[in-house]
Formats: structure tokens, sequence, C-alpha cells
């Protein structure tokens, strides 16, 4: 581009510049041709020598315009070439820095994540459903806050909010118009019969939104359901899993339940199946994978041999059928749907048990699809936000100013 614009201030300095080379180097102008007078008797008045002299230059000075108009005619669909060609330069100087974007960025745009501009046809993709029971408390509004942020960078994303109460809260429902994320907000309040210590919580809440899938939801769609409760932490990298590492061997991976056919396609084609395997929006019945900070321990999560989910890591009731946090599985849209009469239970159920009392409704632990890296990372921990220490607040003044927490 330096050198375009040099081409251009000389090809200006060419036109306007009455010493530039352009000229300096162009043949002489020709000369007005001489006559010789014949010798008067009468000598030469000074009047006829100032006219001769003025027609002299006259002619010089037309013919230095014809050769300025000339050349001017001559350079000036050279200097619009020019011209054409720095404005498409300086485009592409613009546009260059978006090929330096980093492996996250060009994974964004061809996910399609918000913000970015992506090329692919998400219609295709299966949608997310994550259900989420909620209740008001100080924490409340920090809590979803903390899972909006994660949820609003994955493409086809339903967020399914519940409230634990008698109608739609102010707070909630501002909250969710301006989160980004595409949400439906409904509520059924817990009777306090069942609020008491010891007793399985949030059972209405999700048993209402799964009775909202199968009332609003087909055999026609296609999409994942998941329970993220509000007091959770998630990784992106557990709706979208990235590649595994290009130095580990594509034999060296559990397959789980890749078809033969699937294997025989080769390893290239292979190593295509296992990272689409990897991800939840692929789950084709009911996956699983390990959560943080459960159980009275550092995490939990299924023991894997094979492909397969043959016992389960845990600190808390080894012998439960489906020893898992509620954080710690999806299920295929179509499973929910196949399955009407699947719901968590209220009566005979224990705390803890519920997952077990839910999964064992709809598949069985031979069946489990193992996520993760095979359950050997942890993208989800129940994390628990801390009550907040509230006891000077009826001590003191309240603020003129009412503002939302």
């Amino acid at each position: 581009m330096g050198c375009l614009s040099s081409c251009t201030f000389k090809l200006a300095g060419a036109l306007l510049c009455p010493v530039s080379p352009l000229l300096c180097s162009a043949p002489a102008p020709p000369l007005l041709p001489y006559y010789p007078q014949t010798q008067s008797s009468a000598p030469s008045s000074p009047s006829d020598a100032l006219r001769r002299r003025t027609s002299a230059r006259g002619n010089f000075s037309l013919a230095m315009n014809s050769v300025f108009f000339s050349r001017f005619f001559i350079l000036l669909p050279w200097v619009l070439i020019v011209i054409i060609m720095i404005d498409i330069d300086s485009k592409r100087a613009i546009r260059a820095p978006a090929a330096g974007r980093t492996p996250r960025a060009q994974r964004a745009a061809r996910t399609g994540a918000p913000g970015v501009g992506g090329t692919q046809n998400q219609s295709a993709l299966p949608v997310i459903y994550a259900i989420t029971p909620t209740y008001t408390r100080p924490v409340q509004k920090a809590e979803l806050t903390r899972l909006s942020h994660a949820f609003r960078q994955v493409p086809r994303f339903h967020w399914i909010v519940v409230e634990d109460s008698t109608a739609r809260t102010e707070l909630v429902a501002r909250f969710l118009a301006r989160c980004g994320v595409p949400y439906t907000h409904l509520h059924v309040f817990t009777p306090r019969r069942f609020k008491r210590a010891g007793m399985p919580r949030a059972t209405e809440q999700r048993n209402v939104a799964l009775a909202w899938l199968r009332q609003h939801r087909s055999k026609r769609d296609a999409g994942v359901v998941f329970f993220a409760d509000d007091d959770n932490t998630y990784s992106l990298e557990l709706f979208e899993e990235p590649p595994f590492s290009k130095s580990q061997d594509i034999s060296d991976l559990q397959f789980g339940q890749l078809t033969n056919e699937e294997l025989q396609l080769g390893k290239k084609s292979a190593s295509l199946l296992v990272v689409d395997y990897m991800k939840m929006r692929s789950t084709r019945g009911v996956s699983v994978w390990p959560v943080g900070f459960v159980g009275g321990r550092a995490y939990e999560r299924p023991l894997v041999s094979g492909g397969k989910v043959v016992g389960w890591y845990t600190g808390w009731r080894p012998d439960r059928p489906f020893a898992t946090d509620m954080a710690g599985f999806a299920v295929n849209l179509q499973v929910i749907l196949a399955n009407p009469r699947a719901q968590f239970k209220r009566r005979g159920s224990q705390p803890g048990m519920q997952e077990s009392d839910f999964l064992k409704q709809i598949t069985n632990v031979t069946e489990l699809e193992p996520k993760a890296n095979n359950c050997t990372r942890v993208l989800v921990w129940h994390t628990r936000t801390e009550k907040p220490h509230l006891a000077n607040e009826p001590k003191h003044r309240k603020d003129t100013v009412v503002i939302e927490v």
C-alpha cells in the first residue's frame, strides 16, 4: 500500500508541477518557423519589437498548455486505476485482523454464538433445555446471573425457570427479560408440609417443567434436557467439548456405544464421531458425567470401562442404583416424551434418592452414555453460594432508594 501511495504522489506531481521530471524530460515544444525579414530602410520601432516579443510569449504559452493537457488526459486513466487499487487494498487491511482470531473465537463463529457472525445453519442442532428450580432468597438474583452468563453463550439453548411461588415474581421476570437467553418462566408453589427438613426439594418445580415439555414439544423436535439447579457452576465445555489432543491416538479412546459399522469408517471419520459423542448435545438416551463438590468429596463420577458405566465413585450411599447428582446427567427429549409417566416422586422418596427414582423409570445403568472424556473431567460444580450475613440490616436505617439486589 505504501508503494501505491508513492506512485500516486509522483503522478500528482507530474500533473501539477511545471518543472516535474515528466515535463522536463519531454521533448521541447516545437518552435515557430523563422522567416527572415527583408531589411527595410526604415528602422524598427519600439512598438513593433514589443509586439513580436508578446507574440512569441503567447505562442510558447499555447505550446506549454497543449503539452500539459495532452499529458493530463494520458495519465488520468492510470491515476484512477491507482486510486481504485489503493481503496481495495485498504479494505483488505481492515478485514485482516479477523483472520487472527483465537481458536475459541473461530469456534464460536462456526457455532454461531451470540455476538459472533456464525455461518453454520444452527436449525439442525438439537436444542438444549435447562430446567432450573428457584426460590426467593437474598442470593437468588446473583445465582441466576451466574447461570445466565454461561447459558447465553450456548447456541440453541432454552432455559426453563420454575419459581417456588404462587405467582411469578417481578424480580425474576425482569431478570429473565434482560438476561439474553431464550426462556420459559413458570411457577408452582410447594405445599408447606413438604418443606420440612429431610424431605426432597424442588420436586414440584421439576415435574412442572417436564409437563411443559410434553405439552409444547413433539416427536419432530430434537433436544436434550438437563437439570441445572441455580446453585451450580457450569463450564461451557459441558455443552460443546473441544476435540481431544492431537497427540492422543484414536485407539486410546473409549468409543462407548459406537457401532462396528461406525468404527469401520476409518480413523478420520471415527475421530469426528468421538468428538461428537463427547458432547451433551449428542445424547441419544441418558448421558452422565462427573460433578464437583458433592457427596462430601471433591467430586463424584461414574466409573467407566470399555465405554460402559460399571460403578460409581462416590462418598455417600454407593448402593444407590444411580449414584449421581442432579447436575450429573442429561436425557434426550424423545425419551422424556416416550415416558409420559416418568417424573420425580414426592411420596416415598428420600433426599439424595430423587435422581435414582427418576432414572429408574427411563433407563438402566448399562445404557448410560459417559461424557466428559469417559467421565474423567469435572465440568460442573455444586458451588452453593455462601449465605450472606445480614444481621446488621434491621439495626440500621433503611436506604431512601429502593435497590434490587
